[in-house]
């Protein structure tokens, strides 16, 4: 067993009950498994991954392992991970895990560097830290990777940002852009585990609350649609104007971050920039807002004004730090600032991370496939492989679709047939 670094393996036989649990509702990462574990695609090849260590990326793990890699896995946010889960990967499958929730910073690069020092041929990120590290302090490590995947809007923005300018050294499939990851995971799976998280921090009735969500992609619109439907007044910020308006015909009131400051009761950053929330919008809101983010990364809130501008700061509940204005009015940040799913619920349900994945799995194989084909840029996730995991999806749930007839299909592909 190769050096690892969890919190405790006593905690392992629980994680694995949890594990067990989530892939009752994997039904398409359990079929792509099982092929794996005949076919072997990945023999021979080590995947350093950094994602969230959650149930539902410990079943991940166990599939790249069936089909024959030598994975490691570290935490993409400090505080996401799941102990028990870390165990029980270490402990029952032989996986070694750099992760421990409320890590440090230090220890998270830590982290990072050891998952790194497995010498990769692929890697796996979420959010683009491991890449990034890669390509900034262990640049010796490049000839041997032969691609990556990575997980989040906010990953291949960082990703095509390092391709245009040169700097990405080898091939990464976006799998954030696949269909099913987006449609699905962005929109259902965030929309619902924020929410969740929320709740579990403060205990609070949504409904009548003035809800404001700041930005309307895939998850912005799963959050604001799950908001009103728990009797919140949403309300949606936006930079996009095509955006914006599609959440105005979607039924949201639209306006800036300025305006809604002063009525807003609950804040929620989904946008992947920096300072969204920031020191002129604190000073607006009211005595006892809350102000959380599930972007990825906490800097969608400007924590170090909200620091400066407090006179006095506590913890109040587990995940809730109450920051004490010189006006006495009191603003909330939920779990630091990061992503409040993660940080104090469990992350996105299993049924929807079933698809995520399965895009990683399938990315993984085709990256492997093709990498000598591949120019070091960002590609998108082949269509036949997300139009394959929709079918699996389906068929799993029971349902079924109609199919084209030889008639419609020539149609279909005519320019003769008209009115």
């Amino acid at each position: 067993m190769k050096e690892y670094d969890i919190k405790d393996a006593n905690l392992a036989e629980g994680g694995r009950r949890r594990i067990e649990w989530a892939e009752r509702e994997m039904p398409v990462l359990r079929l792509i498994r099982e092929r794996f574990a005949k076919e072997q695609p990945l023999k021979g090849l080590r995947i350093s991954a950094c994602l969230h260590v959650t149930t539902e990326t410990a079943n991940l793990m166990k599939t790249l392992q069936a089909g024959g890699a030598d994975v490691v896995l570290t935490a993409s946010n400090p505080l996401s991970t799941q102990d028990d889960v870390a165990a029980s990967l270490v402990t029952h499958d032989e996986i070694p895990v750099f992760a421990i929730k409320g890590e440090d910073n230090v220890t998270y690069y830590r982290h990072i560097n050891a998952a790194l020092d497995h010498k990769p041929h692929l890697t796996m990120d979420d959010g683009a830290d491991l890449v990034g590290t890669l390509h900034k302090e262990r640049r010796e490590l490049l000839g041997e990777v032969i691609g990556g995947t990575e997980e989040t809007t906010t990953g291949v923005i960082r990703l095509r940002a390092m391709a245009a300018d040169g700097a990405l050294n080898f091939p990464v499939i976006a799998v954030n852009d696949a269909m099913t990851k987006h449609f699905f995971d962005n929109r259902y799976g965030t929309g619902q585990s924020t929410i969740d998280g929320v709740i579990r921090a403060t205990n609070i009735l949504l409904a009548g609350k003035t809800f404001v969500v700041a930005g309307y992609g895939w998850c912005g619109r799963g959050l604001a649609t799950r908001a009103r439907g728990m009797g919140a007044n949403v309300i949606v910020t936006e930079v996009d104007p095509l955006a914006a308006l599609e959440a105005v015909m979607d039924g949201f009131r639209v306006m800036p971050m300025n305006e809604a400051a002063p009525i807003g009761d609950i804040f929620v950053t989904v946008t992947g920039d920096l300072n969204v929330i920031d020191r002129h919008h604190f000073a607006l809101m009211k005595d006892g807002a809350i102000v959380a983010n599930s972007g990825h990364f906490n800097v969608e809130i400007n924590i170090p004004a909200l620091e400066e501008m407090a006179k006095e700061k506590r913890l109040v509940r587990p995940f809730v730090e109450q920051f004490i204005l010189e006006d006495g009015r009191r603003i909330h940040l939920l779990g630091e600032g990061r992503l409040i799913n993660l940080a104090s619920a469990e992350g996105h349900p299993a049924s929807v991370m079933d698809m995520s994945f399965a895009n990683q799995a399938l990315s993984a194989e085709y990256m492997v496939k093709n990498a000598e084909k591949l120019q070091k840029k960002v590609y998108s996730v082949p269509e036949e492989i997300d139009r394959e995991i929709a079918r699996i999806k389906l068929e799993s749930m029971g349902v079924k679709i109609d199919t084209l007839t030889p008639e419609q299909v020539a149609y279909l592909n005519s320019w003769e047939a008209g009115t």
